[in-house]
């Protein structure tokens, strides 16, 4: 997948040409712009590499009708969970809500992921979950953090080869944080392998204007 790029003139110029007069082989969008089949070689891989460009052998170029926003939704579509998931960060069910307080605090994080004895995924707390709790007049040191939390099966959960694009859809329409990256065990129960937030979504459109993935 490319990033999407920023046209120079002489860029342009070939789409142009190639808009108007394709299928149009090589050497002749050279003829036309008084340049030789080797200069304009790396502006047509550009082209054709960020997918304004098709060509086919013994035929030529052609322009393949697709905009700048076209091309980034679909760059969009081949971005996947595992490519810019982090680590998880769980605690046990039994654990305090003070402790998952600290927890939350040290790991800088805003969702923790619950564990049962087994590692498998039974709730999620959030930072409402915890300021809710701690605004009550309960014992946090006493008070468990499975009475708190959300609850299997109502949590959002995505896996490894989920697209991404599909998963940020998911924290904007349920207004979540994070979603717990699960893998599926035969046993029927989930185990948390990673974790998407904003920030990893952020990082992936940040890296479609920067790098060539």
């Amino acid at each position: 997948m490319v990033r999407t790029i920023e046209l120079n003139k002489r860029q342009e110029h070939i789409l142009q040409i190639v808009k108007e007069n394709g299928p149009i082989t090589g050497e002749a969008i050279a003829d036309r712009l008084s340049l030789t089949r080797a200069t304009l070689r790396p502006d047509l891989a550009i082209l054709t590499m960020a997918g304004y460009l098709d060509a086919r052998p013994r035929v030529g170029y052609f322009y393949t009708g697709k905009t700048g926003t076209q091309l980034l939704t679909e760059n969009l579509k081949k971005i996947y969970v595992k490519d810019f998931q982090s680590i998880p960060v769980v605690v046990s069910e039994n654990v305090s809500v003070y402790d998952a307080i600290c927890t939350m605090f040290l790991e800088d994080v805003g969702t923790l992921f619950v564990v049962d004895g087994k590692s498998h995924l039974v709730g999620v707390l959030s930072r409402k979950d915890l300021l809710r709790a701690s605004i009550g007049k309960q014992e946090l040191t006493s008070l468990p953090v499975n009475i708190i939390m959300t609850r299997m099966p109502n949590i959002t959960v995505c896996e490894k080869d989920d697209l991404l694009i599909d998963v940020a859809k998911d924290l904007i329409d349920k207004q979540i944080d994070a979603v717990p990256v699960v893998k599926q065990l035969e046993t029927g129960e989930v185990e948390v392998v990673g974790r998407i937030t904003k920030t990893n979504i952020t990082k992936a459109f940040v890296s479609l204007a920067e790098e060539d993935i």
